[in-house]
């Protein structure tokens, strides 16, 4: 049983930066497109970016230009590089696979708290 641990959230002003990472128990990142998500509350949770098996990223509009998705496969990890930070990225942030059938337990979230 794959386990995902994400960490590196925090309390930041507006403008403000953070890495956030995801740890996984597995060698997963070569075999699974995998994905940043978030949750913000009273809100559905949403797609964040994405980084193919191949390397190639995605990411939504709303974070495009601010927020960079990474990965290391040797140390099964996976990170999320994200700056210029703003009030409405406030939210609970999860890793897992991109696409739903392929989906590992979920994690406990790593709270990222944007202040303005």
């Amino acid at each position: 049983q794959v386990q995902l641990v994400e960490s590196g959230g925090g309390l930041v002003q507006a403008g403000g930066s953070l890495r956030l990472s995801c740890a996984a128990s597995g060698s997963i990142f070569s075999i699974n497109d995998m994905a940043w998500y978030r949750q913000a509350p009273r809100k559905q949770r949403e797609l964040v970016a994405v980084i193919a098996t191949g390397g190639r990223t995605n990411y939504a509009d709303s974070v495009k230009g601010r927020f960079t998705i990474s990965r290391d496969i040797a140390k099964n990890t996976m990170y999320l590089q994200m700056n210029s930070l703003k009030p409405e990225d406030t939210a609970v942030y999860y890793c897992n696979t991109y696409l739903r059938t392929r989906y590992y337990a979920w994690g406990q979230g790593t709270q990222v708290t944007v202040s303005s």
